[in-house]
């Protein structure tokens, strides 16, 4: 049954992970940006998947500060859209696309490339692979290590790729020894991930997910978002704390549907945040909503950010399993495509 849903194997996508992070800083090898003005920012334009990565990196990044590895702090951007941010003409200028053809990035790529912005482009070939060899503008190729491989858990490749660009300008220092031992961690939580990520999907069956998450992790609770988007084919939203304290928690009051909330919660959150996700859990129990408390697990940030969106994959993979959906294919993006060219 689970073949004839899953004939990509998206499962076999999901357990291949891990091993993303030194393949992508592998792939970056010694690229960097042909000129740099003493800049300490990056903006990072890509769409969907391909854009992900970068709400992660910023998570990462501003870790390192916190921790005193890095003395001053780097600017992440990002652009989703087809023209390119003021903010990118005091960047380094990153253009990302998996598939190489996306069209909001190839024309912020050709906006740079008419202004001489310091760029450098990451696909698996394409328009963009195609434009960084005419112009000699730095690029890295990633892989499709599987037939329909999707961008969407292709965020370690970015991830290691654009961390080892920033090393290789001097602008962060080395961390390999952290992010592989983060990926190690990662090899030895996937069984358990995979569990925890069934028991959840069953909670989640006939329900709209709503993901909560504190300040320093709303993007992993946006992630998680996508990923039923995505993975299970079906609605989900997210919010973080304080701000849904504030207004979204009220919609609760007289609920449309069935929700399933799920809570992302770090013991090192702020003390009042903390107080704030076991109030808020009650309050919405009393309305009658299903809410799943998740404790973010690992030593260090890399861990449990990237463990949380391991976690992720497998419940959205299993929902879509329970839902009798492919979880590989994303059928109306590729129809939107189609008109829109």
């Amino acid at each position: 049954m689970q073949e004839n849903l899953d004939p990509s194997d998206f499962r076999k996508m999901i357990l291949g992970s891990p091993d993303q992070f030194a393949e992508g800083m592998r792939l970056a090898g010694d690229v960097r940006f042909s000129s740099n003005p003493g800049y300490r920012s990056i903006m990072i334009s890509g769409m969907g998947g391909s854009a992900l990565p970068g709400n992660i990196f910023r998570i990462y990044l501003s870790d390192l500060v916190r921790r005193g590895l890095l003395a001053e702090p780097i600017s992440i951007y990002q652009n989703r859209f087809y023209e390119l941010p003021w903010e990118a003409r005091r960047s380094l200028n990153v253009f990302a696309s998996y598939s190489g053809n996306t069209e909001e990035t190839i024309e912020s790529l050709q906006s740079a490339i008419a202004e001489k912005l310091p760029s450098i482009g990451i696909s698996s070939g394409g328009k963009i692979e195609e434009i960084c060899i005419r112009e000699g503008i730095p690029y890295i190729k990633l892989p499709i290590p599987y037939p329909d491989f999707q961008p969407r858990l292709g965020t370690g490749y970015f991830f290691g790729a654009l961390y080892q660009v920033l090393v290789n300008e001097g602008l962060a220092p080395d961390m390999r020894d952290e992010i592989g031992n983060g990926a190690e961690y990662l090899r030895t939580r996937l069984a358990a991930l995979e569990e925890s990520g069934k028991a959840l999907s069953a909670k989640c069956e006939g329900k709209t997910p709503v993901i909560y998450a504190s300040p320093r992790y709303k993007s992993v609770a946006m992630v998680w978002k996508i990923k039923f988007n995505e993975n299970s084919k079906t609605a989900a939203f997210w919010n973080f704390f304080p701000e849904l304290n504030h207004n979204e928690m009220v919609g609760y009051t007289h609920p449309s549907g069935p929700f399933q909330v799920i809570m992302l919660r770090d013991s090192e959150d702020h003390p009042k945040d903390l107080k704030r996700f076991d109030v808020t859990a009650g309050l919405l129990r009393e309305q009658g909503i299903s809410v799943e408390m998740l404790d973010m697990e690992g030593e260090n940030v890399f861990n449990r950010v990237f463990s949380s969106l391991l976690l992720a994959d497998f419940t959205s993979y299993h929902l879509a399993l329970a839902y009798g959906i492919d979880p590989t294919p994303v059928v109306l993006v590729e129809k939107l495509k189609r008109m829109l060219t």
